[in-house]
């Protein structure tokens, strides 16, 4: 039986005058590698011209238009679109929103100052492409876009960068509303991307920036939800399998490897302050430099690596309290191999430098509080990890590593460092508040209280600091240790495990009225020199202070409640002063025992 008459035929089979089959795609457009597309508008007979013309007409107009032609051209109304004239670019943008200024601004400060996360990028590969390219690649508009967003959310980005004199509308009133209009954009851009099917190393990297960029805009659901799209592309691409990297473009090859460990380490980090769940595993090769210039740079980043591997799935299952199925052995040799993770002396750059040993002493801690939460400590244990008073020890390991460190280098790290900082200058407060300590055996050394008001004044210092986690700190001391000094006798340890995530939904509190804290001109300024360096600085991280020219002073007494305005901007903040101080509530009374071994 004959199958029935096609109702209507194929924009190109009706273009050619031949019948349509009427399946997706059709036998002639199949047979002749042409789009079986349903999208022409009707028009009036004509000459039938040669078949085999009109098949390379076809096929050319294809070539020119967009691969979906199903999608209307970006930042053009479906109602306008004009199906017998398709474009000519599968997307356009508006260039007034990023000037080349702006993004050969931006890709300077970037490769300058964030040694960090730079060397997962050719810098003169976007230089090139900004000025050439982005007409046509709406994925690498939005990883150029991304980048330069991330650059404006940095606290200490000073550069005049702002949408050209010819973007029409309501301007951004700071960096801020500039690096929010830029995200919404690429957002709006990469619907037109059929990046989930078919991810590419970009597609990667766009999300990673668009993570970075929400973090620092304190967006924690987003941001979250950024990374964890960046994990999934990157496994989706192979990326997790060493086996991947055996084929294909040797330098690309290079940044993809790079971008793993990146996302590994994030991750990780990022899992231990918001309690989540880990994804990827060390599973291939480590990074290597492509030149002697990144040999440092990339042994810097070989050394987080290092440290980051001993937090493991066995680790975060029993920091999440998805298992209590552990030992005091377990808990000291992880405490050693974090030791032994590093070298006695960092082949580095002094920014890296910063942001290892900074982690080293916070991963020191957050261990530490995993041992007080499942009752481990005591006060005559063998192992100094296992004690009390480790907190101090490493709070003086900290101060001793980072005191001859220029402030800039670890301002360049942003929040991230800053709540590793205050995550630690918590810990010593309740340490301080709840361990007698013995004035004897401090003599000969600076006494706890030094090293917390010495924490005290680095934060006060760092850009994004001052704003956001003075007045955490102080509220926190104020509660705990008013005098800064040791209440006598044991009392109950209460650890809050990771400070600057255990509860993201609370507002700031604002300092108590009147509060003062005194710095210890002992302690130094950690190598803050404000008067070199040039320009306006911004001290924030934070949306509520944005536009803000004005740097905190770090003066010695700081009084005035009105400084440290809470509330506005600071959804993912802590109200730690109604908090239980130390381990939650829920935790049993015989896990915790006073310094003479006796339950609390």
């Amino acid at each position: 039986m004959a199958s029935p008459p096609v109702k209507k035929a194929c924009d190109a089979c009706h273009r050619r005058k031949v019948r349509c089959s009427g399946e997706q795609p059709c036998t002639n457009c199949g047979s002749t590698n042409l789009q079986c597309t349903y999208l022409a508008v009707p028009q009036k007979k004509g000459p039938k011209g040669s078949r085999a013309k009109v098949i390379s007409e076809i096929r050319h107009t294809q070539r020119r238009a967009s691969p979906d032609q199903n999608t209307p051209a970006f930042g053009r109304e479906a109602s306008s679109f004009n199906f017998n004239s398709p474009p000519t670019s599968p997307y356009t943008r508006n260039a007034a929103l990023l000037s080349q200024e702006t993004i050969v601004n931006c890709i300077d400060f970037y490769f300058t100052n964030m040694c960090t996360t730079a060397w997962i990028l050719s810098r003169q590969f976007l230089l090139d492409s900004a000025s050439s390219q982005l007409l046509d690649d709406p994925e690498l508009y939005c990883l150029t876009a991304s980048l330069c967003a991330f650059v404006l959310v940095q606290p200490g980005m000073n550069l005049a960068v702002a949408p050209s004199s010819r973007y029409h509308g309501e301007p951004p009133q700071n960096r801020y509303g500039y690096a929010k209009m830029l995200l919404d954009d690429i957002i709006r851009v990469r619907k037109n991307i059929n990046y989930i099917e078919s991810p590419t190393l970009i597609s990667v990297q766009v999300s990673f920036f668009l993570f970075s960029c929400y973090f620092g805009l304190e967006n924690q659901n987003t941001c979250w939800f950024h990374l964890r799209e960046a994990v999934t592309l990157a496994q989706i691409m192979g990326m997790h399998e060493e086996s991947s990297y055996l084929a294909g473009d040797p330098i690309e090859k290079v940044y993809r490897r790079r971008t793993y460990w990146l996302l590994l380490v994030t991750e990780r980090a990022y899992a231990m302050e918001r309690h989540r769940p880990l994804t990827l595993h060390p599973t291939i090769e480590l990074p290597t430099p492509i030149n002697a210039q990144e040999e440092e740079v990339i042994t810097g980043f070989i050394y987080l690596i290092s440290l980051f591997r001993c937090i493991d799935d066995q680790f975060m299952a029993l920091w999440n309290k998805a298992t209590t199925n552990c030992s005091a052995a377990w808990l000291s040799q992880l405490q050693q191999q974090l030791t032994d993770a590093l070298p006695p002396k960092l082949k580095t750059t002094e920014s890296q430098v910063a942001d290892v040993r900074v982690t080293l002493h916070w991963l020191r801690i957050m261990v530490w509080q995993l041992s007080i939460t499942h009752g481990f400590l005591s006060s005559t244990s063998q192992h100094a990890s296992m004690t009390f008073k480790y907190p101090i020890e490493v709070a003086k390991d900290l101060i001793e590593d980072i005191k001859s460190l220029s402030m800039n280098s670890m301002e360049l790290h942003g929040i991230g460092l800053i709540e590793k900082i205050f995550d630690v200058a918590c810990t010593l407060a309740d340490v301080i508040s709840c361990v007698p300590l013995s004035s004897s055996t401090e003599s000969n050394e600076q006494a706890p209280h030094d090293y917390l008001d010495a924490f005290l004044n680095l934060i006060s210092q760092l850009r994004g600091g001052a704003s956001r986690y003075l007045p955490l700190l102080i509220t926190k001391i104020s509660e705990n240790v008013p005098s800064m000094a040791g209440r006598p006798g044991p009392t109950r340890m209460s650890i809050t495990q990771g400070y600057a995530g255990a509860s993201d939904n609370l507002p700031t509190p604002s300092p108590p009225h009147g509060m003062q804290y005194i710095t210890s001109s002992a302690m130094g300024t950690f190598g803050l020199d404000r008067q070199h360096q040039a320009g306006p600085v911004v001290d924030t991280y934070s949306p509520s202070t944005q536009g803000s020219d004005t740097i905190p002073t770090p003066s010695h007494v700081v009084t005035s409640p009105s400084i440290y305005p809470a509330g506005a901007g600071h959804e993912a903040q802590v109200q730690r002063s109604q908090m239980p101080l130390l381990l939650p509530r829920s935790i049993p009374t015989n896990m915790v025992t006073s310094l003479d071994g006796q339950t609390c």
